[in-house]
This record gives C-alpha cells, structure tokens and sequence, in this order.
C-alpha cells in the first residue's frame, strides 16, 4: 500500500467515525492551493467542521496527531478561510482525527483545536 492509498485508508475511516457521530460529510480532499487541502469538510448541527486526518501504523514514533505542524496547521487555516468567506459561512471549527491501525484501531478525535 502506498502513502496515498494508506492515507485514504484512514480518511474513510475518519469518515465513518464521523458519520456513527452524526455529522455529515459534505467534501473530501478540497484542494485551495498546492500546499492547502482540506481532508474532509463536514456538517454537525449548525456548524461547518474541517478536519484534518493523520494515519500512522503503529505509535512507535509518536502520535499521529504530532505530525501536525505549525505549518500544516497554517496551511489549514488559509483553506478554511477562503471557503467560509466563498460559501458565507459563520459557524465553524478545525478538528483533527490521528488514526493508529496496530496493533489495535485506535481513534483519537481532537475538537475545535
């Protein structure tokens, strides 16, 4: 499995998670820019969600979640504030999903970060 089909791997599972949680996806992989992308956009009661995903294997080097960067970080904002501006949103949030597959499915789902 490459790196982008091992990340997709986990984007569908972040989308199913969040689907049992009753939010509703409304866009995958929203590109803005070269170095922007969005992995899902999703709706939950009144509110926008952009979520950005990060798989890892196994946690033998760290967190999922601690490969989101300042930089990446960043790179999220630019792209949740051109589409809240172009499709007049007011009600928002960035949440981040670190997946680990073994040796055990773990989810950890961060909110409003």
């Amino acid at each position: 499995m490459n790196n982008r089909e091992f990340g997709a791997k986990g984007e569908d599972l972040a989308c199913e998670y969040l689907k049992k949680n009753g939010y509703e996806i409304l866009e995958r992989n929203k590109h803005f820019s070269k170095l922007c992308e969005v992995d899902i956009i999703a709706k939950y009661k009144n509110k926008i969600v952009f979520v950005e995903v990060k798989t890892r294997k196994t946690d033998a080097y760290g967190s999922p979640l601690e490969a989101i960067t300042k930089a990446k970080y960043q790179n999220i904002k630019t792209g949740v504030l051109t589409y809240i501006k172009e499709h007049n949103v007011s009600v928002f949030q960035i949440d981040v999903i670190g997946i680990t597959l073994y040796p055990k499915l773990k989810i950890e789902h961060v909110k409003n970060v």
